[in-house]
């Protein structure tokens, strides 16, 4: 009998239960029935949300506000995401009153701080979200890794974007590695699964990939923008 991968893995989204050799064959359209059956996630009055309809495009049977949620809002969110993002936010709450911390530390590829940590650096910032990006916060001439060490130091949370170039520096041991190290000592981060899988990134990173996060495979990047933005931002918590 084919044995379920939720126990290990986790089933974080529809194409995540679809790759399971014993939920493959159920249908996420009737409750979530197979991902519910493992773990125990923040209903909607626990999370201080009220329930949506199923976002049947995006494969999602059930979305809730999660407990951060200005009133006004329209960001929904899986339990999965609610149970991952909710210490953080807990951390960005106790962080709030420390002096002169940008929001987010954004941990990327070189070769991606041109593409895709540019756009969601730009979606991030035009938010309200502060982000430490190296792209303009590293000045010419100065230390790399000790602009790094300031900018993890300096930060509430980060955010780790995996991509395929991601993969490739951390199997080098280059710059992106040194900083998911860090990151990975201050728990303190998202990943951003991009352009790749999960069992892309536990292949390369057991530890990281043991996470759960956001993927573009679910959503679009601005909508993973407004979530973070939602999590992070001065706004969001005073409201």
């Amino acid at each position: 009998m084919s044995r379920c991968t939720a126990p290990v893995y986790g089933h974080r989204s529809a194409s995540a239960a679809a790759n399971c050799p014993a939920c493959s064959s159920r249908s996420y359209n009737r409750g979530y029935s197979s991902y519910s059956s493992y773990s125990s996630y923040p209903s909607s009055s626990s999370s201080g949300g009220s329930s949506s309809s199923s976002n049947s495009s995006s494969g999602k049977s059930r979305n809730v506000k999660a407990r951060w949620s200005s009133t006004g809002s329209t960001v929904l969110y899986t339990p999965a995401e609610i149970r991952t993002l909710t210490p953080l936010r807990e951390n960005v709450e106790k962080r709030f009153n420390l002096p002169d911390l940008r929001d987010v530390f954004l941990c990327h590829a070189w070769d991606d701080r041109k593409d895709a940590a540019k756009e969601l650096h730009d979606l991030l910032e035009s938010k309200g979200v502060s982000v430490w990006f190296s792209e303009k916060d590293v000045l010419l001439g100065s230390s790399l890794l000790r602009e790094i060490d300031k900018g993890l130091a300096k930060s509430r949370v980060g955010i780790v974007l995996v991509t395929p170039s991601f993969l490739k520096r951390i199997k080098g041991e280059g710059i992106a590695d040194k900083e998911l190290s860090a990151l990975l000592a201050r728990d303190l981060l998202v990943p951003i699964v991009h352009n790749t899988t999960y069992d892309d990134l536990r292949e390369v990173s057991p530890l990281l990939g043991s996470r759960s996060g956001l993927s573009t495979g679910e959503e679009s990047m601005t909508e993973i923008a407004e979530k973070l933005a939602e999590l992070v931002t001065p706004e969001s918590i005073l409201n």
